[in-house]
């Protein structure tokens, strides 16, 4: 087998890269990625330098492996914080970035991260992840939202497993969302219809639009919100508005927004992406504050677009408690770590242990407070 890096995600086909990773996982697809780099969103002035792995037949030239790959000079737009590690290492005198991560930028989703057609091409691909941290000078190898079947593969490798947690919501077959918020206890139902009827009472409606369908006006407007949002906290947005547009066009059906409208004029709006059976929520902003907008917006129109078209999941995003009341339940997640540094190698895994623990117990919190009825499937 042929094992290299490559400095883009242009250099591998679409055909090829979409034949390893066939799911419907939209944020692992060519065409998200591609879509990034083209809109520089990734690259090495926003501290994300593509470096992706990919592992040929050394006859044919198939592509038999690859895995999204990228030297990071940051930990900015991971979801997984090792900010306090990156301190550890500086403290001792030592570099803590570069370092190496596979994920998807900017998008804690998870995902398949070693897209391979046997296990020893998977085998051969996490080796020459291993083998670009002396190439690259880094040290540490991270691998961000992985699935189970990845998360096994490399715990047996040796690396070092971190959990964590989200709030997903499971469609159990609810005819409507009425029939979904049957299943709660009576004061969690008052709450919800509470919150709901704000909305209506306040005179906001929502229109449901397709990324691919919108024009650069209502692209502007729906950017402008979500921008909004990291303006208010003191940031910039991760993303561009021309990188929504150029996925939109790449995958028509895998963005959808909801727009919410006050008197004819948009107010807020959250955007989506859809794959498979599972609906992603991304970004949101709001020009205008009105009570439970939020919520409406980003929650009860996601849950019910899910109940309309069928779809099993809804993962809305990182953190957020406040999405257990509204029937969303906690939801392991994990990533994998290679830390070459004896050293913090050793402590590291000792403090994931602990965290490990403590994650357990906030998960078993959470699930105290879901608002299910106990008669209700969970």
């Amino acid at each position: 087998m042929l094992c290299q890096t490559v400095r883009s995600i242009h250099e591998i086909s679409a055909d090829e890269w979409n034949t390893l990773a066939p799911g419907g996982n939209p944020t692992v697809k060519y065409e998200f990625l591609a879509a990034l780099e083209q809109t520089r969103c990734v690259g090495q002035l926003t501290g994300w330098t593509p470096t992706h792995v990919v592992v040929r037949d050394g006859v044919t030239g198939a592509l038999e492996a690859a895995a999204p790959l990228y030297v990071k000079m940051h930990s900015w737009g991971e979801f997984v914080f090792d900010f306090s590690w990156a301190q550890a290492y500086a403290r001792a005198g030592l570099h803590y970035y570069p370092k190496l991560v596979s994920m998807v930028p900017f998008t804690p989703v998870p995902g398949p991260r070693l897209l391979a057609r046997s296990s020893a091409a998977r085998a051969r691909l996490v080796d020459t992840m291993l083998a670009t941290l002396a190439d690259t000078g880094s040290s540490s190898l991270h691998l961000l939202f992985v699935e189970d079947a990845d998360r096994e593969f490399l715990a047996e490798r040796g690396f070092a497993l971190r959990k964590d947690c989200q709030f997903h919501w499971y469609n159990r077959n609810y005819s409507d969302f009425d029939a979904f918020l049957a299943t709660f206890r009576s004061e969690k139902r008052k709450k919800a219809l509470r919150e709901r009827r704000r909305i209506a009472e306040a005179g906001i409606t929502h229109r449901t639009l397709a990324g691919e369908q919108m024009d650069e006006d209502e692209w502007e407007i729906v950017f402008s919100f979500s921008e909004r949002t990291f303006a208010v906290r003191g940031h910039q947005h991760y993303l561009n508005v021309d990188f929504f547009r150029t996925l939109s066009a790449a995958c028509p059906g895998t963005v959808v927004v909801k727009l919410a409208e006050f008197r004819g004029h948009p107010v807020a709006a959250a955007i989506f992406y859809v794959g498979g059976d599972t609906l992603y929520g991304r970004y949101w902003g709001a020009a205008a504050d009105f009570h439970s907008l939020h919520f409406e917006t980003c929650y009860y129109q996601g849950i019910e677009y899910c109940i309309e078209r069928g779809l099993a999941r809804f993962e809305p995003g990182t953190q957020g408690e406040h999405k257990v009341p509204r029937g969303f339940e906690p939801t392991p997640t994990w990533s994998a770590h290679w830390i070459e540094d004896p050293r913090f190698k050793r402590a590291i895994q000792s403090y994931l242990r602990q965290e490990e623990e403590a994650v357990d117990r906030y998960m078993e919190e959470a699930r105290a407070h879901v608002p299910f009825r106990r008669d209700a499937a969970t």
